[in-house]
């Protein structure tokens, strides 16, 4: 545990949910954990009991990406008996996707076509998973290959891999996307079983992401009871910083300050909050978590500044001063596009200009007051 995580709690300790099996955390929210192949490799799905209609059964948050261990994970949870933490013999009702990334979104169209029931999303979120899980022209990879040139990786073998990466891992781990939904938005309150959640959504991660909060639920007197839950998705994370990168397909974006202006509108929710994050465990402490994230970034924020000051910088050079260790394909693009979140805060603050040199490579530098 590292000395930030230290100033969190996890009520669960180190207990994890196996693969294909429910952990029930309190009468009215259960975790699931599924694999990814990937260095970050788990996601977390939240269960919620239902009822909608007078029909029994569970609003699912998240899916999972569409992988062989995913897929067999749900056959085993749909399959299991009442008595061994799956299902409990009851359908899914609806599908809440907190945002469009195939972690969270891959499985939503073999799950809605299974139980039957509706995809729940922001309108931003569903609308670029349509468009990027279509042929359009540059998904071949070039368009990827095109942005991490542009910023700075001019090796060749790195270049080739990040064009495949980019040609094939959206739509490979989201092989379709359901024809239709239902828009959720911001403020909007979704009854669920004994609660209320309020969406709140927030972007810098991805267009229009959705977590849900809420304060207390009903108990079986029909009482209202304090317990606050926030399922957080991927804007508040325990133990890593949530990835906020510019991409080939919003080249000017400036989503490092978007994600900090939206994480601090989490300041709402009660401190005391059980806070359900899509990676890592269940843990309270939610205020400081955001005072922790909100350093992180004015921390890599100053190392940039301090880059440029001494050079002109691409995206690419400031990657080893933001991450000093070993990247493969799939960290670098994360990466680079973490690098450039960074430089364009600073751009677009006035801090840093932007020039493209003999190679076609976009600098940043530091202006001169």
């Amino acid at each position: 545990m590292n000395p930030l995580e230290k100033q969190l709690q996890y009520p669960f300790d180190d207990r994890l949910p196996a693969s294909g099996q429910r952990f029930d955390l309190g009468p009215d929210v259960a975790w699931l954990r599924m694999p990814l192949p990937f260095a970050l490799d788990h996601i977390n799905l939240w269960l919620l009991p239902d009822c909608i209609e007078g029909r029994k059964g569970w609003t699912l948050v998240d899916c999972g990406a569409s992988t062989e261990a995913i897929c067999e994970a749900w056959e085993h949870l749909i399959a299991a008996p009442e008595d061994a933490l799956g299902l409990d013999g009851l359908a899914i009702l609806r599908i809440i996707c907190t945002h469009m990334h195939p972690d969270h979104v891959g499985l939503a169209a073999m799950l809605a076509k299974r139980f039957d029931c509706a995809l729940w999303m922001t309108v931003g979120e569903y609308g670029l998973c349509r468009v990027l899980s279509q042929a359009l022209p540059g998904a071949d990879g070039t368009s990827a290959f095109e942005h991490y040139r542009r910023h700075g990786v001019i090796d060749a073998q790195k270049l080739a891999q990040l064009r495949k990466h980019g040609a094939h891992s959206f739509r490979s781990l989201v092989p379709e996307v359901p024809s239709r939904f239902r828009r959720i938005r911001d403020a909007e309150s979704i009854a669920i079983g004994s609660r209320h959640w309020q969406v709140i959504t927030g972007c810098g991660h991805s267009p229009e992401h959705a977590s849900l909060y809420s304060e207390s639920r009903l108990d079986a007197q029909g009482r209202q009871v304090l317990d606050p839950l926030l399922i957080s998705g991927d804007m508040v994370l325990p133990r890593i910083s949530t990835n906020t990168s510019v991409w080939e397909i919003e080249p000017e974006s400036n989503p490092v300050q978007w994600f900090m202006d939206s994480i601090k509108r989490f300041n709402m929710c009660s401190e005391q909050s059980l806070v359900l994050p899509s990676h890592g465990k269940p843990f309270v402490g939610l205020h400081t978590r955001i005072k922790q994230l909100l350093d992180h970034h004015h921390a890599r924020l100053d190392e940039v500044r301090a880059a440029c000051e001494q050079s002109d910088c691409s995206a690419m050079d400031i990657v080893p001063i933001m991450f000093r260790r070993p990247l493969d394909t799939h960290q670098i693009s994360f990466a680079l596009g973490e690098a450039l979140g960074h430089l364009h805060a600073l751009w677009y603050a006035g801090e840093l200009s932007r020039r493209t040199d003999d190679q076609q490579v976009i600098r940043f530098r530091k202006v001169s007051h």
